[in-house]
């Protein structure tokens, strides 16, 4: 299948050079462009080389260590190029949010998916039976908490020339946040149902935890904890009563917050082998605010070193200090994430300089409008120049890959060495 590798990149893309001849995305590197002499226009959302595949090893000997698969979330950066690579080195296979993001997946080669949510309108259960019945050795899993979801599938399958079936997995909610079954009760009711259905087959149970995350040791532990307690007591029950329809029963959980409290709750002992699946995405490039500051309990709680690095930062240009303190960058919301913070000023690239150098205390984004960030800066022996790169780092990679059509990949000399495609 392909990966996206032969796209052709040209001026319609954003960041890419408008004078530049266009070129196969695999041919990126042959350009020989480097950051350090602006041979991009900025703005420019850039992957760094070196902590991208920190990453994606580093996780992937996490999920491994601990007895446990890894289907990563692809919402994260619906690039193919990506996906393959996580294939490459081990993940199970992927997860996604829609049917229309799961077909991506399939493209780059995973035969195993995760659809973390709900299917529930005919649309989407026609996509899924025809992706279903198009592609060899396709195991798709998709997420049920009501009966009036299996009422919906059962009617639409009664209109099917043809019988059809999914995979389902039975997911546990929280009250008052997300999707899942609220009680004990509702997920066995709802777990006979599905075992009596002519068009749904139970292959495991599933939760998410990541609402659950504070950032506060003791709350998120006993939080997390509760939630998996009841993931054990319905997967128990179910597999008492010889609910699930394979012989291998998958236990799944795992944002990118608190991953590693969902883990002991992934190895339960049933009557069958368990295959526990962590889903975490935002991994992959890490970030430089709230997922760093949530890694930093992880780290401690697990005794960990050296793990995930931020690989994802926004380069903007210096293009007005129209008063003392403040310099007008060039990106915005359009560029970047700003969902849960504001992006952070992490380093300064003086004009015709060749390394970049860490901010002063003190820089710091206060605004954003659509195409422009406000920097603040205090009186000091440094100080932001018309010309000069600012390079940012962003909170939430979600919502800045979303925003790009293609990002380049540098190595630590600045130097474009690949690219990835994104199918938002």
């Amino acid at each position: 299948m392909s990966t996206n590798a032969s796209e052709r990149l040209d001026s319609r893309f954003k960041g890419f050079p408008v004078a530049a001849q266009p070129c196969l995305v695999e041919q990126i590197g042959r350009r020989n462009w480097n950051l350090f002499d602006d041979d991009l226009p900025y703005p420019l959302a850039v992957l760094r080389q070196t902590e991208l595949e920190h990453n994606l090893r580093w996780m992937q000997a996490f999920a491994r260590e601990r007895g446990l698969l890894i289907a990563p979330h692809g919402k994260t950066t619906m690039s193919p190029q990506l996906f393959g690579r996580q294939l490459a080195l081990g993940a199970w296979g992927l997860t996604f949010a829609t049917v229309f993001q799961a077909r991506t997946g399939i493209e780059a080669g995973a035969r195993r998916l995760i659809i973390a949510n709900q299917v529930v309108h005919r649309a989407d259960l026609d996509a899924l039976a025809h992706l279903l019945r198009a592609t060899d050795g396709l195991r798709v899993w998709f997420l049920v908490d009501s009966l009036a979801q299996v009422d919906l599938i059962e009617t639409w399958a009664r209109g099917q020339p043809s019988a059809v079936r999914f995979d389902c997995l039975l997911e546990i909610g929280v009250q008052g946040q997300r999707t899942g079954c609220r009680s004990f009760d509702q997920a066995m009711a709802l777990a006979r149902r599905i075992r009596q259905s002519g068009c749904l087959d139970l292959g495991g149970v599933e939760c998410y935890e990541g609402g659950l995350a504070h950032g506060q040791g003791d709350h998120d532990r006993k939080e997390v904890g509760d939630l998996m307690a009841r993931v054990d007591d319905v997967a128990r029950e179910c597999d008492r009563l010889d609910l699930f329809q394979y012989e291998q029963i998958i236990i799944s959980a795992g944002g990118s917050a608190v991953f590693d409290l969902v883990v002991p709750g992934l190895k339960l002992a049933l009557s069958r082998p368990v295959a526990g699946i962590l889903r975490s995405g935002c991994y992959i490039t890490h970030d430089h605010d709230f997922y760093s500051n949530m890694l930093r309990n992880v780290e401690r709680r697990e005794g960990l070193r050296a793990s995930l690095q931020p690989a994802l930062e926004i380069w903007t240009m210096v293009q007005s200090v129209p008063e003392p303190g403040l310099a007008i960058l060039s990106g915005g919301k359009r560029d970047m994430s700003h969902d849960l913070s504001l992006p952070l000023a992490a380093h300064h690239v003086p004009a015709g300089a060749r390394a970049r150098q860490p901010v002063p205390a003190g820089w710091s984004i206060f605004a954003l409008n659509d195409q422009h960030a406000y920097l603040r800066f205090q009186a000091g022996p440094v100080a932001p120049a018309v010309g000069d790169r600012v390079v940012l780092g962003i909170s939430h990679p979600c919502t800045t890959f979303d925003k790009w059509a293609w990002l380049p990949i540098v190595d630590d000399a600045g130097t474009v060495v690949a690219a990835v495609t994104t199918r938002f």
